[in-house]
């Protein structure tokens, strides 16, 4: 896809890759629908924009509120006039506890947000793709989604159900004129954990220089390059692409190198 005079929905886009997603997408000459459950940080992405502020709609609402999803493509064909891609990239992870020790309410509202809300917003927005003579559907999933990791178990199910989802509509949307992309990131620098309402402290004897993360402006331009080439996969990371590789190879030893990982995190 070319973005040039595209418009585009982004989730997420109040922090972290949705808010470099949205200022790249605008530097390539896109119009934006910048969707967030955060008024504040939202609008400190449109500040951002500056001379650009004609070519951004604002749109607050949580993605796992279905009525509130339902109600936005109207929104948005009223601020822009059509819609021709979604990028759905909010997600929040869950505390870093094994699965005996998480509460029904915290799964719940993992798979609400990470799942269910995606599939909202796809269900919402892809009667008007399918109108549009070149359209795209991206769905945020994770490294987690295709690599159990220990203390988020659930999160990684959440992503493997995105993966597989994503996987589906491709089949189903071959012969259409909407391409569809699932996204991989491993680690990256953005503030999901604190989105998330999650507390985490790292061990004393963990340094935090070992756990190298991208930063988001990098993961963006990653993620936008491969829309721009329609791939089906995209890796965002040089750790999403060695673990995904590990992992077909040999799948007991990577799930055990990462168990041991993160072993320091779980106690």
């Amino acid at each position: 896809m070319n973005f040039k005079n595209k418009v585009v929905v982004v989730t997420g886009a109040g922090s972290g890759m949705g808010r470099e997603l949205v200022l790249q997408l605008i530097a390539k000459g896109a119009h934006v629908a910048a969707v967030d459950f955060n008024e504040t940080t939202l609008k400190e992405t449109v500040a951002l924009v500056n001379s650009s502020i004609s070519k951004i709609s604002l749109h607050v609402l949580n993605v796992a509120d279905t009525e509130a999803v339902a109600a936005l493509p109207e929104a948005v064909i009223s601020a822009h006039g059509h819609v021709d891609a979604i990028i759905n990239n909010a997600g929040i992870i869950q505390p870093f506890v094994r699965v005996n020790d998480l509460s029904f309410e915290a799964i719940h509202k993992v798979m609400d947000v990470n799942f269910f809300g995606l599939l909202a917003m796809t269900k919402a927005f892809l009667p008007l793709l399918l109108k549009r003579p070149d359209a795209h559907i991206i769905n945020v999933s994770s490294m987690g989604g295709f690599l159990p990791v220990p203390g988020q178990s659930v999160y990684g199910a959440s992503k493997a159900a995105v993966k597989l989802l994503t996987e589906g509509l491709y089949a189903e949307l071959r012969e259409t004129n909407v391409r569809v992309s699932v996204v991989f990131p491993g680690a990256i620098n953005t503030n999901i954990t604190a989105n998330s309402g999650v507390h985490m402290e790292l061990p004393k004897d963990m340094n935090p220089k070992d756990y190298k993360t991208l930063d988001a402006g990098k993961a963006a331009q990653i993620i936008l390059e491969g829309i721009e080439r329609n791939q089906l996969h995209i890796y965002v990371g040089s750790d999403s692409k060695f673990m995904n590789f590990l992992y077909r190879l040999a799948p007991t030893f990577a799930t055990n190198f990462i168990a041991k990982k993160m072993r320091g995190l779980l106690g």
